[in-house]
């Protein structure tokens, strides 16, 4: 299997100024931030890191850490736009801005994949905040958005009204992902495309336990039975670094082994503006019809 590597490019609202020595400066909108990232093992472009916030980690590899702000910052959030979609983005305890903007590809992937079919039915496992679900409600799909979380779930309501997007037809589910494609299944349900992102660990609404190495083969084994051969993908990402691309590349192409389409795996990746170099984030599998 061959990777391929997606890269998001700078927009308006986003891009990647610098990188290096574990850290990355970004900025959001009128505001700059400094957070730290492991992969980014080369020199920065430049030494003058001016920011409006910096994330510092906490002892635990895993977790924890705070943000300092060097300038006020909306405690509430900021709005920012991608295409058609509205969202606000806000300096969350989980060190990241309420987003992911290396998904940007992946959106205008997914939105090509269904261009062609009329009110394509699109689901978003651990759709947090929605900003996959509202680029792709945009284009016209139905789409079912799935989290675990209560307070992610009215974020992305907020953000579909704030996009002009509220009358769009989404059905906004708070369930445990796994559980909910499993009734999905019994029900014998069916879609055109099923994105998801999930964590390495997590737990659902009424504490269901959700460990990645361990439950993903069996999500993935049901998201199957959810498409067909008229389905057009499934998109798969994977932010924990100790896995491979190539493992979740062979997990899907022998789920979806009796499916006419192919599989493909690699990285995602975004452009530095300093340099236009590509720091690596995540790791990807997809199947396409």
């Amino acid at each position: 299997m061959n990777l391929q590597t997606l890269i998001g490019e700078p927009w308006p609202d986003y891009g990647l100024i610098d990188s290096g020595h574990g850290r990355k400066l970004e900025r959001y909108g009128r505001f700059r931030f400094i957070r730290p990232e492991p992969q980014a093992m080369w020199a920065p472009a430049g030494s003058d890191w001016r920011a409006d916030g910096e994330f510092v980690p906490g002892a635990d590899e895993d977790g924890g850490g705070r943000w300092v702000h060097n300038q006020p910052v909306p405690p509430r959030g900021w709005p920012l736009r991608w295409n058609e979609v509205s969202f606000q983005a806000s300096c969350t305890p989980f060190r990241h801005l309420g987003f992911f903007p290396d998904m940007a590809p992946v959106w205008n992937w997914m939105r090509d994949q269904v261009s062609d079919k009329p009110d394509p039915q699109v689901m978003n496992l651990f759709g947090y905040t929605g900003v996959g679900t509202l680029a792709m409600a945009a284009a016209g799909a139905q789409m079912v958005h799935v989290d675990a979380s209560k307070k992610s779930v009215a974020q992305a309501r907020d953000n579909a009204a704030a996009s002009g997007l509220e009358d769009k037809p989404v059905r906004w589910i708070v369930d445990d992902a796994a559980k909910f494609v499993s009734r999905e299944v019994r029900r014998g349900r069916r879609y055109d495309g099923i994105l998801l992102d999930p964590p390495k660990y997590g737990r659902g609404p009424d504490g269901e336990v959700w460990r990645l190495e361990e439950d993903l083969p069996g999500l993935i084994s049901n998201c199957r039975q959810l498409l067909d051969a008229d389905s057009r993908f499934l998109f798969l990402t994977v932010y924990a670094v100790r896995m491979s691309a190539l493992a979740i590349g062979e997990l899907v192409r022998q789920a979806f082994a009796d499916l006419p389409g192919t599989v493909e795996a690699g990285e995602l990746a975004v452009r530095e503006e300093a340099r236009g170099l590509l720091l690596p984030t995540a790791i990807w599998a997809r199947w396409k019809r």
